[in-house]
């Protein structure tokens, strides 16, 4: 069979075998360090070119000597700085925004770099603020300028992609890489023999010029094909779903274990900080500030059905820990339901008329701000849900299993879903799914600002069709 036959690379072969061709592709590693002296060039140029024109518009001719001066004394320390910081790395030759993004950061620690030490070694007095000021500026607009060029040049040299990847399939399932090379490992004798160094010499011909390859295979021939890949000196991968069955999130050997990492938390320490904090300041406020109507609504209760006026009902929590949830009482006292077995519908008798009021314009879950303070809950997350809790005739667990996996943040006095207009009663399995799939978006993509937004939109949903 000759391996050096040809395949359209966004085509992918018959897995079942017998047509499939294959060429090796050219290899892109010298181009690829032709890009990156290509980049380093442009971004010379246009430091000298930056302070060359701040020097001329500052101080016209006279000024060029000095701009010189200045950009050959910040051009070593960000070339260095450039060099550690990945501006010339596979990743800035792939995005250019992202290469400019680490060619900026270089250029402003460096010139930070510069000045700290001219102010220390009492030498700041012998140059012009104004034209290093004026020359970092310039150096950088026209930085982003080259680096946008340069993507030009990395298309013409390297292609849409500048890496070559290949998938051999082995038994295993389809991969959908965009853009990679496919080669069938029956119809091109690729077997993972390890006693026979002909086979082993046919797989280094095909994985000639190549920079990242994935094996899908059946799992017997898994650690053959893994361990051919060590010796390959090459970026490469086996396929094997149990990863994603797990979810897991990297893998590493301890103890000759190999151990896969299956959860982390979702925010970190600052994160969770800042979180916090934003919670106790708004919490405290709203309590502060509704005081009034909650002592409005508590006289309300008591009135008309009498105490108690919180209902106490234990919920889900973060790390899927019970907590102590409050709301005003909307039913009658002797009809709540502890457990929360049944949603309450829109004609349910178990309502009182304050509770009917309150619960249409989310009035009764303000006690909730109580337990924000405490620490139990936050403004912003999943909505805490009770034991009993049935979509369909299912308990919610049972629906989805990864319903667990929502409780990874303190649940929250609004949410995504919230504000998307899922809630009420699920009568239904695919309203846990939605609302589910919004508690899941929300976990894997944190940011207070998103929390400031869906807050602001909650002020627009108090008042629901569905709130009942």
């Amino acid at each position: 069979m000759n391996v050096r036959s040809v395949i359209d690379p966004a085509i992918p072969p018959a897995v079942a075998g017998g047509a499939a061709r294959y060429d090796p592709p050219e290899p892109l590693e010298r181009r690829r360090l032709q890009c990156y002296l290509a980049q380093m060039l442009g971004d010379i140029l246009a430091i000298f070119a930056g302070f060359c024109l701040a020097g001329y518009l500052y101080l016209g001719n006279r000024g060029l000597d000095q701009a010189l001066n200045l950009a050959q004394l910040l051009l070593p320390v960000y070339l260095t700085l450039a060099l550690y910081n990945a501006a010339y790395s596979l990743s800035g030759l792939q995005s250019a925004s992202r290469g400019a993004q680490r060619a900026l950061l270089s250029l402003a620690i460096a010139a930070a770099g510069v000045v700290f030490v001219a102010f220390y070694t009492k030498s700041s007095a012998e140059f012009s603020r104004v034209l290093f000021t004026g020359g970092t500026m310039f150096s950088a607009v026209i930085m982003v300028w080259m680096r946008v060029q340069m993507a030009a040049v990395v298309r013409w040299r390297c292609g849409e992609r500048v890496t070559n990847e290949l998938i051999i399939y082995d038994g295993g399932p389809r991969l959908d890489w965009p853009g990679a090379f496919h080669a069938d490992a029956r119809a091109l004798n690729l077997s993972p023999a390890l006693d026979d160094p002909a086979a082993l010499n046919r797989i280094g011909a095909v994985l000639h010029g190549i920079d990242r390859v994935a094996v899908s295979c059946t799992p017997s021939r898994r650690a053959a094909w893994a361990m051919i890949l060590k010796g390959a000196n090459i970026d490469g991968e086996v396929l094997d779903d149990s990863v994603a069955q797990l979810g897991a999130h990297g893998a590493r050997i301890t103890a000759g274990h190999g151990v896969l990492r299956v959860s982390i938390g979702p925010l970190g320490l600052r994160a969770r900080a800042a979180k916090r904090l934003f919670d106790v300041v708004l919490a405290g406020g709203g309590l502060v500030v509704l005081s009034p109507l909650m002592l409005l609504v508590t006289l309300a209760i008591v009135l008309e059905d009498g105490a108690p006026v919180l209902f106490i009902q234990r919920r889900v929590g973060r790390a899927n820990r019970f907590i102590q949830v409050y709301k005003f009482r909307s039913m009658r006292a002797a009809r709540s339901d502890d457990a929360g077995d049944q949603s309450a519908s829109r004609d349910d008798e178990r309502l009182t008329r304050v509770g009917r009021f309150i619960r249409r314009t989310s009035i009764d879950e303000l006690p909730q701000l109580i337990n924000v303070i405490e620490g139990k809950m936050s403004l912003v997350g999943p909505r805490p849900h009770a034991l009993g809790s049935q979509a369909g005739d299912k308990l919610f667990w049972e629906v989805d299993q990864r319903y667990w996996q929502r409780h990874a943040l303190k649940p929250g006095l609004t949410g995504l879903a919230q504000v998307r207009g899922l809630r009420g009663a699920t009568d239904e399995e695919s309203d846990l799914a939605d609302r589910l799939g919004a508690d899941l978006e929300y976990l894997n993509g944190w940011s207070l600002w998103r929390d400031m937004r869906i807050i602001a939109a909650t002020l627009r949903v108090l008042v629901h069709d569905r709130a009942f």
